[in-house]
């Protein structure tokens, strides 16, 4: 059995586990634990069981439900997306049943703000995947947990949908940011002189959307991409990835998060650095 540990409330960890469990693992069947609302949504979870830890619990509660529930499932393989040691360090090595084989997927972090979390006993990994370039902090301390570290070329599940001709707006929320995006995307064709349609690609239409823009609740959003004339986004890690084929038509807006450096990554892409190797 496979488990995937993909603790954090956006979309991204959902999206880069169903990608790392196509190109790895040919879809095999896995648990996922995450606290994600957007793991209640099917085309997210690609029909994968979720468990969800309790509401409530403290830091050293969900330490202790990691660990009785990795007991009972005894997983073959562990996958650990994006934090090494959980959103907030409550993963350790005792957490992890014995003859498990724990993977991780590393992608970009502010390795200044995250590393303090790191717990005194921290998993140890048979092999780290970088989804993308990391820090050399960060990728020093994987080093020294890791058997190994190497790069993995994510690709996506098959998916049917068609595409959306225009320029393509799109995000997960939340609304305020959403609405920047499309004030982004408006202000730069006025100042063009193009009167592209625009379509909002996005899971609920924001109240505030202008009704000359179209919604679209649409996962995933990548088999749209192709025939947009342009795509606006945030400067996620699985957006910009995804996009790379057709880095010329996308436009980014970084947002500020906790542990997630979108600005390190959208100066990356626009320098033409963003496979090559670490950073600062």
């Amino acid at each position: 059995m496979i488990v995937c540990y993909a603790n954090g409330g956006g979309l991204g960890h959902l999206t880069r586990i169903r990608a790392y469990l196509h190109t790895r693992r040919r879809d095999e069947p896995a648990t996922i634990l995450t606290g994600s609302p957007f793991a209640a949504d099917p085309r997210v979870t690609g029909g994968h069981p979720v468990l969800s830890a309790p509401a409530g619990l403290d830091h050293d509660g969900l330490r202790r439900w990691i660990g009785a529930v990795l007991a009972d499932l005894e997983p073959a393989e562990l996958v650990v997306d994006a934090f090494p040691a959980g959103l907030a360090g409550e993963l350790t090595a005792r957490s992890v049943p014995a003859g498990t084989r724990v993977v991780h997927l590393a992608r970009l972090l502010r390795w200044d703000v995250y590393r303090p979390l790191l717990p005194s006993v921290p998993p140890r990994f048979a092999e780290t995947f970088l989804v993308e370039p990391v820090t050399a902090g960060h990728e020093a301390y994987l080093a020294s947990v890791s058997a190994s570290v190497t790069a993995l070329e994510l690709t996506e599940p098959p998916d049917a949908s068609t595409g959306v001709e225009g320029w393509l707006i799109v995000h997960s929320g939340p609304d305020p940011e959403t609405m920047e995006l499309v004030e982004y995307a408006r202000e730069m064709a006025g100042l063009e002189g193009l009167r592209p349609r625009l379509t909002l690609v996005s899971p609920s239409r924001p109240d505030a959307l202008p009704p000359d823009v179209a919604h679209l609740d649409v996962y995933p959003a990548w088999p749209l991409f192709p025939n947009a004339g342009r795509v606006i986004t945030a400067a996620g890690c699985n957006i910009v990835r995804q996009l790379a084929p057709l880095r010329e038509r996308h436009r980014m807006m970084p947002f500020p998060r906790r542990f997630d450096d979108q600005f390190a990554r959208a100066a990356r892409v626009r320098a033409g650095t963003v496979h090559r190797g670490t950073i600062g």
